[in-house]
């Protein structure tokens, strides 16, 4: 059990290297999703095993997306009408996730990750002016049904594998009209979902080391905030580019833990 080591006085340079990995990482995942690559290595050079880095950064992610998430609602960015359907959903899709990965290794599914993340790389490149501008014209049955199915599928994802889970969070965002920037935001919303969940049922595992996911998870927030305001503040032409440095940074790392 971790409980006992709760707010073991640690060394500083251990937890000033946690709060730089999580601002930076937080920064990032706000604008374009996959800050994950960041602070999980991170957490995994302090010498911890690797479901309690997995837990530990699941707590530390909720708090730098629940930052994101209020801060583009009240941007007025997210989409309330769709998004209050998806929420419930993330966050069981992310519950069960967790459930079932305790029972079964998830590293089968890294093949398709890798593959449905190029496809969506390329896609977005041979696109030139997508997410420029909103086509989104309100939730019909079929973006009803689609967004839904998507939301406890990614949400599920998240809590059983994880990697990319912001990346396809943008893209099904992108694919029904919202642009970079909308989706950017909405996806934030759903990862807090999913995060929150998984992050529960860590706790109740007790596989938290919570003197590392508090101050963590503090520079996260700091970090959410930074990077919220920048995609805010400067638009598609800021977060597409991102977008697609941080998903090809994904392949990169699910290629290599691949064939390592």
């Amino acid at each position: 059990m971790i409980w006992g080591q709760y707010f073991i006085l640690d060394d500083l340079n251990t937890i000033l290297f946690l709060i730089c990995g999580g601002f930076i990482a937080s920064f990032v995942d706000a604008i374009a999703g996959g800050g994950g690559i960041i602070s999980l290595p991170v957490l995994l050079l302090t010498g911890i095993d690797p479901v309690a880095a997995m837990a530990t950064n699941k707590m530390a992610s909720v708090m730098g997306s629940f930052t994101s998430a209020v801060t583009y609602m009240r941007s007025g960015r997210v989409t309330t009408g769709l998004i209050k359907y998806l929420f419930p959903l993330s966050l069981v899709g992310s519950f069960c996730g967790v459930i079932v990965v305790r029972q079964i290794p998830a590293d089968f599914l890294r093949p398709l990750v890798v593959v449905l993340l190029v496809l969506i790389t390329i896609y977005t490149l041979c696109r030139k002016n997508w997410g420029q501008s909103v086509s989104y014209n309100g939730v019909t049955k079929k973006i009803l049904l689609v967004s839904t199915s998507l939301a406890f599928i990614l949400g599920f994802y998240d809590g059983f594998f994880g990697p990319g889970a912001g990346s396809f969070l943008m893209f099904a965002f992108l694919y029904i009209g919202l642009d970079f920037v909308g989706a950017a935001a909405n996806a934030r919303v759903l990862n807090f979902a999913s995060n929150f969940a998984a992050m529960i049922t860590f706790v109740y595992f007790g596989q938290v080391y919570f003197h590392y996911a508090v101050p963590m998870g503090i520079a996260m927030i700091a970090g959410a905030y930074c990077g919220t305001k920048a995609a805010l503040s400067r638009g598609a032409v800021y977060v597409k580019p991102l977008f697609v440095i941080m998903t090809i940074s994904l392949i990169g790392k699910q290629v290599w833990d691949l064939f390592k």
